[in-house]
């Protein structure tokens, strides 16, 4: 018996104003079935869900062709009509929840709103719908949770919210827009996971748009591959993985890391240690982390007063070499970024030492800190919010040299034009503002700027998480080139594995405030000691659709977290380190007789 065909769109051309975005494309969703559409930004895939929901701006966007949904044509629909088919049939699912989210609104109110429209029920029959909406989606306490906004929800639990949203009318169709990107590893997996269940209950259709082959390989039936607007590829998934045709399919499977039945877990640590060994590569080391502790006041009552501190970073050590760089790796809460923004005084530590180039930084001397801000130097995720926005991007580059003294006159504007031209930018653009470069080009930019200074460290955080896969690999390409030319070091802080594996020489891996786990890059990533690197490692997307069963093998049980949260005036203990080779160390487990409930640093 054939399945019916759910989604049908044929002969898809959409214009905005003048410029053609989308080029003739055509493809069906039968029940049941998920059709991934890949590509990088620019190449249409978004602009086609947005035509498919009716989305695009009205008297701008000119679409032609057809969008059927189970026999309807949608393209000839008016504004109201199509307000029947949205939520009812047809909902979808962005990729950042909480700027979908109202977030003055209770979620439950939220939900609510769509089965009130579509179902027509009310007052208990309603909120019990709800109930068992969050139930599905897995939102623990839902009975307490239905009254909370949105801002008191993880960046996992939103978009598990958002699910909820997509799914309360049961739609024959849903529109799923890079719905894990903005996730770690671990939350991405758990997502995934519940929507293919969901989907096997519903009998759903999903139109999954994404970057991401390993994504692609976990969850789609058939594979769309775009390109400027145009479809360059598509197939069955299992075909497509396996003997893909275009050069472009090609690049995007070849950037998706996996660790998928190859990680070899080390066996117990060959040697116990009382403290972890400073190690580094390089002749000497450019930075030293000495037990950096940051907390912050945890506030409560009804004056809100400070009851208790989140040990945000807790007793972390760790070196960098001359030309190294060491990866920091570990989930959204653990603690990464905020060991970068205390090295450079951007939140403040509450014990440790910050060593540069063998002297200790002084954070309350003003030229201890010019020297730091000198010798160290950081990139964020964002571009596009770290420039001014008013301020030409020759100007930005040029200003750090400038305060500091370092260079001035037409040797400043040189030096620009040369920094320009080492990151790949036209000098001859020195005059523009940030908002005439593209994501990849805004990122040059800020490499760009933060090699003004001649730094001997450079913090990168997240730096290409943002990124299309292509314009990512010319990124680290570029900083790879830029480390051998200057031996500048990097703290490499990041969640994508992918970029981690192809940048760092070795790897540090942090979970809730602590280290648990540190040596060469491929030490940690293909023989991890500590069950929390296993279990990060293990959620890491597959390579080929060929791979799903290794889904199945769950790693060992994980040491159950300590509450961030102490009462003030807490000291945790020295925790003894297990040599598991040279250079590669983990943090002996803790006791089951201190091991407190888990609490989420971000409520969830």
């Amino acid at each position: 018996m054939q399945e019916q065909t759910i989604l049908s769109v044929r002969g898809l051309k959409i214009a905005l104003g003048r410029k053609q975005i989308v080029h003739n494309l055509s493809f069906d969703i039968p029940a049941g079935s998920t059709l991934a559409v890949v590509g990088e930004s620019g190449s249409g895939k978004s602009v086609t869900s947005l035509a498919v929901m009716g989305l695009l701006p009205e008297g701008l966007a000119k679409v032609e062709g057809s969008i059927s949904l189970q026999g309807q044509e949608l393209v000839s629909l008016t504004e109201s009509e199509m307000r029947r088919v949205r939520g009812g049939k047809i909902s979808m699912i962005f990729q950042e929840p909480m700027t979908s989210l109202n977030p003055v609104q209770r979620i439950g109110d939220q939900i609510g709103e769509a089965i009130a429209i579509h179902r027509g029920l009310k007052g208990h029959e309603l909120r019990n719908a709800v109930l068992d909406m969050l139930r599905k989606v897995g939102i623990p306490d839902p009975e307490r949770r239905i009254d909370n906004y949105p801002h008191t929800f993880s960046g996992g639990m939103r978009q598990r919210v958002m699910i909820a949203m997509a799914l309360a009318c049961s739609p024959a169709l849903i529109i799923a827009d890079e719905p894990t990107t903005a996730l770690d590893v671990t939350v991405q997996a758990q997502i995934l996971a519940l929507l293919k269940d969901l989907q096997r209950e519903t009998n759903t259709a999903v139109l999954f748009i994404t970057h991401d082959m390993g994504v692609v390989a976990e969850v789609a039936d058939r594979v769309l591959v775009m390109r400027e607007g145009r479809e360059v590829e598509s197939g069955p998934v299992e075909q497509v993985f396996s003997s893909p045709q275009h050069a472009y399919t090609r690049v995007l499977i070849e950037a998706a890391p996996s660790v998928a039945g190859k990680l070899s877990p080390s066996k117990e640590p060959i040697e116990t240690l009382p403290a972890l060994p400073m190690t580094y590569q390089g002749d000497r080391p450019v930075l030293e982390v000495r037990d950096l502790s940051v907390r912050f006041a945890y506030r409560g009552g009804f004056l809100g007063r400070a009851i208790g501190q989140v040990h945000a970073v807790e007793k972390v050590s760790f070196a960098i070499g001359k030309g190294e760089t060491l990866g920091l790796v570990g989930e959204s809460g653990s603690g990464k970024s905020t060991i970068g923004k205390a090295i450079i005084d951007l939140v403040p530590r509450h014990g440790g030492e910050i060593v540069i180039n063998g002297k200790t930084v002084n954070y309350g001397n003003s030229d201890s800190l010019a020297a730091l801000r000198r010798d160290v130097q950081m990139i964020f995720q964002d571009p596009f919010g770290s420039l001014d926005s008013r301020q030409t991007i020759g100007s930005a580059i040029m200003e750090p040299m400038r305060v500091h003294g370092i260079v001035s006159g037409k040797e400043l504007r040189e030096r620009m034009e040369w920094l320009l031209d080492k990151v790949g930018l036209n000098p001859n653009r020195a005059g523009s503002l940030p908002h005439e470069f593209s994501g990849g080009q805004r990122q040059r930019i800020c490499i760009a700027r933060a090699l003004a200074m001649s730094p001997k460290l450079i913090i990168a955080d997240e730096a290409v998480s943002a990124l299309d896969v292509a314009i990512k690999a010319q990124i680290i390409d570029l900083m790879m080139d830029l480390q051998h030319e200057f031996q500048v070091s990097y703290l490499f802080i990041s969640h994508d594995m992918a970029a981690v594996e192809r940048i760092c020489d070795r790897v540090a891996v942090m979970y809730f405030g602590e280290l648990v786990e540190i040596g060469r890059r491929d030490d940690v990533i293909g023989r991890p000691g500590h069950s929390y690197t296993q279990r990060l490692l293990s959620a890491i997307p597959i390579t080929h659709p060929r791979q799903r069963h290794l889904r199945e093998k769950e790693p060992g049980d994980m040491q159950p977290p300590r509450s961030p949260i102490k009462p003030i005036g807490f000291e945790a203990e020295q925790q003894s380190w297990g040599k598991m080779s040279e250079g590669h160390f983990i943090r002996r487990p803790v006791p089951s007789t201190v091991a407190g409930e888990s609490i989420s640093r971000k409520t969830a």
